[in-house]
């Protein structure tokens, strides 16, 4: 499937509808005034600027809600839902803006019905195109013109229920059954008469990549209920939909969600942590708060640069790599608060009483002014405020040796602060570690911008108490 021509189908829509919303409000608000009599050029200064300035407002306002995310699929009442509210959000936002500004005379004087007309046109002239689109995709999912390409976990009797339910439905759900991967370990299975085998649980990652699988259904049996926490750990991925057979728990504690009563129930596992305005608020706050602590602790830093400078020889600035969002490596920046090579002997954790640990090293470390250059590594995009304090490879292999789980942390940017380190402080051990990463995983079950508020305060409140370690 070509998400990117779809995409470009929406945004066309979007860009045009809100050309057109601009002129039907232009005119409407000429009336409204009793001007329309007048002769006024066609290129006016306001028509031209607004049919220019509404697009871009409106198009980016949708990007910030997500409006062009997950594409293929889409619900058409949900859809209206959002539509109604994002519309009447940026309305709002418009009308405050004119208001303020007075950029077109005479809103204020009609504010109300003014209002009202922009919001009825923008919306009808932007959902409606947008309804068409969604509709012939989902009518073309149904007929089987538009496929997911799939896999089924698992590779017995549960397995080949589920496949026969999905394939015996009166209208697609949009299931490309590529193959089967097997956990058990058995030469024969019986879901390998109606679909090819493609390999072990070994190969999952290789299988995903090579066939592009775009759907995962974890269809195995009770028995083998043990493993789901290493296939969910190899099969994490943002842009993959993963599905599974809910069990009588799941259905009682009303964790199943379906997109339409026709469909097999299957519980869906979602990748999506926060929504996507809360994603781009996130980033928004990280990169102003970044831009002004570094303004402000400018000369903070260059005291903390004479003061490491004379205490010790040695780089000013240390710099390590560490592992970030999935996977992959980048350099952290901190101020130095160790004797120059300090791990000459290997990796090694510090602790309270650390000889390698300079005098200025420890009032930086209580203070933990020490990471201010972190938000440098934040304005890179390397790391956020807020998140799971990045760890060398060396340390994550041990971790993961004993919590396979902690690779779930990698779905999301490390942080300079983290409820982790919040509420447990600095590890000395890999046990610590562990411990820690319990409140890293209750983070990574509750993000949203009024946690990572809470955690900055508590932050905040360590930095001003000395607590830091």
């Amino acid at each position: 499937m070509d998400h990117r021509k779809q995409t470009v189908k929406y945004l066309t829509c979007d860009f045009f509808s809100s050309i057109l919303a601009w002129i039907l409000f232009y005119f409407f608000h000429l009336h409204q005034l009793g001007l329309i009599g007048v002769f006024y050029a066609p290129a006016s200064p306001e028509l031209i600027t607004g049919s220019i300035a509404f697009p871009v407002f409106w198009i980016s306002f949708y990007f910030f809600w997500g409006f062009y995310r997950d594409i293929f699929r889409r619900s058409r009442i949900k859809e209206l839902g959002a539509s109604f509210t994002v519309t009447l959000t940026g309305t709002l936002i418009i009308f405050i803006y004119m208001v303020y500004t007075d950029v077109i005379t005479g809103v204020s004087t009609s504010f109300l019905s003014s209002f009202i007309v922009l919001f009825y046109i923008q919306f009808t002239v932007s959902y409606l195109p947008r309804l068409f689109i969604t509709s012939y995709t989902i009518s073309s999912i149904r007929k089987g013109k538009i496929g997911f390409n799939t896999i089924i976990i698992g590779s017995d009797k549960k397995a080949v229920d589920v496949y026969r339910e999905i394939k015996n439905q009166p209208r697609s759900t949009g299931n490309k059954f590529i193959g089967f991967v097997n956990i058990n370990g058995n030469s024969s299975y019986p879901l390998g008469k109606f679909l090819t085998h493609l390999g072990g649980l070994d190969q999952l990652t290789e299988i995903i990549s090579k066939y592009r699988v775009e759907e995962v259904i974890i269809a195995i049996e009770t028995s083998e209920n043990g493993k789901i926490e290493r296939i969910i750990s190899r099969i994490d991925h943002p842009k993959l939909l993963v599905k599974a057979i809910p069990g009588m728990q799941d259905i009682l504690t009303g964790r199943v969600r379906i997109n339409t009563i026709m469909a097999t129930p299957l519980l869906q596992i979602s990748h999506s942590l926060m929504t996507p305005w809360q994603k781009n608020i996130k980033q928004i706050i990280d990169i102003l708060f970044s831009v002004i602590a570094l303004i402000l602790l400018l000369p903070v830093s260059i005291i903390i640069m004479i003061w490491i400078k004379l205490s010790s020889p040695g780089p000013v600035i240390y710099s390590h790599e560490r592992i970030g969002k999935n996977g992959k490596p980048f350099r952290i920046y901190k101020f130095r608060t160790m004797i120059d090579n300090a791990e000459q002997n290997g990796p090694e954790l510090s602790s309270p009483y650390d000889s390698r640990v300079t005098k200025p090293g420890r009032f930086l470390r209580k203070t933990r002014l020490d990471e201010i250059p972190n938000f440098i590594n934040v304005l890179k995009g390397e790391m956020s405020l807020v998140g799971p304090r990045p760890e060398r490879r060396y340390y994550i292999d041990k971790i993961v040796s004993n919590a396979p789980h902690y690779n779930h942390l990698l779905k999301i940017k490390p942080g300079i602060t983290s409820w982790g380190q919040v509420k447990y402080g600095y590890a000395e051990n890999v046990g610590q570690m562990l411990q820690r990463l319990r409140y890293d995983i209750l983070y990574l079950e509750n993000m949203s911008v009024f946690v990572d508020f809470q955690i900055l305060i508590l932050t905040i409140l360590i930095i001003l108490k000395r607590k830091g370690v």
